[in-house]
């Protein structure tokens, strides 16, 4: 076992831990943050999705080796002081939420790209949000939830 420090939604974290486990499985069996889903394990559809320094990641594909010294958002890092985070507002008021698999990649790669860049186009959304499957929405509500997300956080 080895020792890994990183940033996990901005705690300084320590674990003891495999440096070949998956960080899917780090989050899940070891810190308890069930937020990241597992959907696949090949790194298709986007249910496992955090962001790592920035950029959003499959974390069925990362081990957790890599992530020494690094910063880590998961979904449940989002949700602060008792309120939901904008971006998890506009997805409940936009109803693109449906059985909610899906969810947290979303809003961790919608997330992500808000981050980067406030005001998106829509052909911008639909690419940020292209390695993140849902079998129930058909994407229009999730893109209108982006949409409202950029309004809010604009405000």
């Amino acid at each position: 076992m080895d020792t890994i420090s990183f940033m996990l939604n901005g705690v300084q974290t320590q674990i003891e831990a495999d440096k070949n486990w998956t960080l899917l499985y780090v989050l899940r069996e070891v810190c308890d943050l069930t937020g990241t889903k597992c959907g696949c394990s090949t790194g298709d559809c986007g249910a496992c999705k955090i962001i790592l320094d920035g950029v959003a990641k499959n974390a069925c594909l990362i081990k957790i080796g890599a992530l020494e010294g690094r910063r880590l958002e998961t979904i449940e890092g989002l949700y602060c002081d008792g309120k939901l985070h904008p971006i998890q507002q506009a997805f409940i008021e936009s109803g693109a939420i449906q059985c909610g698999f899906c969810t947290p990649g979303m809003i961790i790669s919608a997330k992500a790209l808000l981050d980067a860049n406030p005001n998106p186009t829509d052909d911008e959304i639909i690419k940020a949000l292209s390695n993140n499957l849902c079998r129930c929405t058909g994407y229009v509500k999730i893109i209108e939830a982006v949409r409202m997300a950029a309004r809010l956080l604009a405000e």
